[in-house]
């Protein structure tokens, strides 16, 4: 098994709470050879899911299909526009980002990565001046100043922008806090993070989650060097500078071993 060369497709969708549109989605990604959709992961309080597919690196032409066609069918079933909730989010499939698996280079992820951003910028986005409504950076919200890569210069509103990216693998682990008071969280976030001067390769970040709850969110870089043990006891440790009870964190996807172990079993290679 740890010899296979597997790609790992994460991508992130701002719903969650429209049960058809959702179906939709997942059912787009199910008629490509080679291709699994071992996990999901659902967050009603961000109205956000994220869905993690994998396949063999001689596949990873299946696994960019196989990610378009969900993509497309998200555009055709949401609109940003009527989209709420308290996770970030630039648009209606706000992150995708290719990992590789087992003995897979990063450049293998990449190229699948810059194939599908390109498939996406050409085919799906369209002409930004159809309705006469452009994206702003989100609902609302001012212009990014940055260039897109692929597609339009400016996104339709109603679609927002795509962001689509390879790096190797990264956890993430999300901290509840019992406090409503952001400017603290926030405070705890920072300290939590590499760039805060708390732990190296962690980037953390406050966010509500629900009545009376805000989750330091955090992604593990390096989850060898700097685990979630070692976030859980950082985030109680400054929460409890501030008299703030911490309840336990979680994963928003199984680990790899866990993600290729649910491949493994799946039909697609029977």
């Amino acid at each position: 098994m740890l010899k296979m060369n597997l790609a790992c497709c994460k991508v992130y969708i701002s719903e969650s709470r429209n049960k058809a549109a959702l179906e939709l989605i997942e059912q787009a990604s199910k008629h490509f050879s080679g291709v699994s959709l071992v996990n999901k992961f659902q967050d009603d309080a961000y109205n956000r899911i994220g869905y993690t597919l994998v396949s063999q690196s001689a596949e990873s032409s299946s696994i960019g299909k196989a990610v378009f066609s969900m993509v497309e069918a998200a555009f055709k079933a949401i609109n940003f526009e009527l989209h709420s909730g308290t996770h970030p989010r630039l648009g209606i499939v706000d992150h995708i980002c290719v990992h590789p698996l087992a003995q897979n280079p990063l450049e293998q992820a990449a190229s699948i990565a810059k194939s599908l951003a390109a498939d996406i910028g050409s085919n799906l986005h369209g002409d930004p001046d159809l309705d006469g409504t452009q994206w702003k950076g989100g609902p609302k919200s001012n212009l990014l100043p940055l260039k897109p890569d692929s597609g339009p210069s400016q996104a339709v509103q109603s679609k927002g922008v795509v962001v689509v990216g390879a790096t190797r693998w990264v956890d993430n682990y999300n901290v509840p806090i019992s406090s409503t008071d952001m400017s603290v969280a926030r405070r705890i976030a920072r300290r939590v993070s590499g760039r805060g001067g708390g732990l190296q390769s962690v980037q953390a970040m406050a966010l509500a989650h629900g009545e009376g709850v805000i989750e330091v969110a955090c992604n593990l870089l390096d989850p060898n060097v700097v685990g979630a043990d070692q976030v859980q006891l950082k985030v109680e440790e400054l929460a409890g500078e501030e008299g703030i009870t911490v309840g336990k964190g979680y994963y928003t996807d199984f680990s790899q071993e866990k993600i290729v172990e649910e491949f493994m079993k799946s039909e697609t290679l029977v």
